[in-house]
């Protein structure tokens, strides 16, 4: 099965009430393709010399795809931009600056690969039945981009203040999505980490080797290395993602407990996803289902503990991960801040439309054309597992959070 084997096979196109009247900010469609989000903010900030800071959006889009979302720029340029890669479409002004609660979903039309005609035709039939019972609306392995081969969440120890070893994730902990220069240079780093002098001469010239300068300026000048002040240095967006990452994938193992909770063994099969693994149904009806269709915070500080079962599954999450839910929460930098919003556990697609047909790129093989609406925030790749049987999802993307 190959799920993004052209950029053109997954299209996402945001949904917005939002029309422009008047107001300081600028409101602008972006086009995208084969570029992630982050990447082509920064792009756009050198075209027009802008602060990072004056640049709204209400979420991240995949960066192998076709997509299209709404940005906003406070007193942003009045035109429009196109560039190799990305077009930005001037729209009008604005009031405020756009955000999520703006964006009420999304709408994927997505082509799946290489399958042999059973399982075409078991998605084609599974179809209806998601429709009325829902899926799972579990964080997918795009949201966990920074997760290295060590493990590790970088805002885990973020929150425990321990800044050396989430720097050393950030910047040196091995992917397996780095390209054959970025494990080079990250080899380098933990090699000669903490001989920082030795480290600034060693690196190529990037974002890592300035904050690498930072931590060298410190040595030189006889003082400790200041670490917590090295991964402040971070982009702010990538330290956004590190936060994001590891609050979903808790979210994810106390969502996965709720499914459990709600389906008879039988009616279970498990998906290992990059957080863990999740409990989906397998010929489950909807009316089963309906005991999981609540919704839980996502976990933080500045989250209440849920009632009943959900709260007593993040108590259990909590200590497996040994850091109580008062720890999770930023302190410094205070740029980034953990999410305070609830997610629905079970979602349903809208407007699902399935088809199969001959693979043009696969002899003797099927695709399978998906067309469907999802609330903002809900993972297309969700619906694609819970029609196919095959665990893996074979993408041709890289990670969403490459550090560079």
């Amino acid at each position: 099965m190959k799920l993004r084997r052209l950029p053109e096979d997954f299209q996402v196109t945001e949904l917005t009430t939002v029309a422009p009247s008047a107001g300081a900010w600028t409101l602008y469609r972006l086009r995208k393709i084969s570029i992630g989000t982050p990447e082509a903010i920064a792009a756009i900030c050198r075209q027009w010399n802008l602060p990072r800071n004056r640049i709204s959006y209400a979420g991240l889009k995949d960066r192998h795809a076709v997509t299209e979302q709404y940005l906003s720029i406070r007193n942003g340029p009045r035109q429009s931009l196109i560039r190799e890669s990305l077009q930005l479409q001037y729209l009008g002004q604005i009031p405020r600056a756009i955000t999520a609660a703006e964006i009420t979903g999304n709408h994927f039309r997505i082509v799946v690969r290489n399958l042999v005609a059973a399982d075409a035709d078991l998605a084609v039939a599974r179809a209806q039945s998601l429709i009325a019972a829902g899926l799972p609306n579990y964080f997918d392995d795009q949201r966990f981009g920074s997760l290295g081969f060590s493990g590790e969440w970088i805002a885990k120890h973020w929150c425990l203040k321990n800044w050396e070893r989430a720097l050393w994730l950030a910047l040196a902990d091995l992917h397996p999505d780095d390209s054959a220069a970025e494990k080079q240079q990250k080899q380098l780093l933990s090699k000669h980490w903490g001989q920082w002098p030795e480290c600034q001469k060693l690196l190529d010239r990037s974002h890592r080797r300035s904050i690498i300068t930072y931590l060298a300026d410190k040595v030189r000048a006889g003082k400790a290395p200041d670490f917590r002040g090295a991964l402040a240095r971070i982009n702010s967006d990538l330290r956004g993602l590190y936060l994001s990452a590891f609050q979903s994938a808790l979210w994810n193992r106390v969502a996965s407990g709720v499914v459990a909770a709600a389906l008879p063994e039988k009616q279970r099969r498990m998906i290992t996803l990059q957080s863990g693994p999740a409990v989906f149904p397998h010929k489950a009806d909807a009316a089963v289902l309906q005991q999981a269709e609540i919704s839980i915070s996502l976990p933080s500080a500045r989250s209440p503990v849920p009632p009943g079962l959900p709260g007593q599954i993040l108590h259990q999450v909590l200590a497996e991960e040994q850091i109580p839910l008062h720890l999770i929460r930023i302190t410094s930098p205070r740029d980034r801040f953990f999410s305070r919003a609830m997610r629905s556990v079970i979602v349903r697609p809208q407007h699902l439309q399935v088809s199969t047909q001959a693979d043009d790129l696969y002899a003797g093989r099927c695709l399978l054309q998906l067309e469907f609406d999802l609330p903002s925030g809900s993972y297309a790749t969700m619906l694609v597992r819970s029609l196919l049987d095959s665990p893996r999802l074979d993408t041709e993307t890289d990670a969403d959070s490459c550090f560079c």
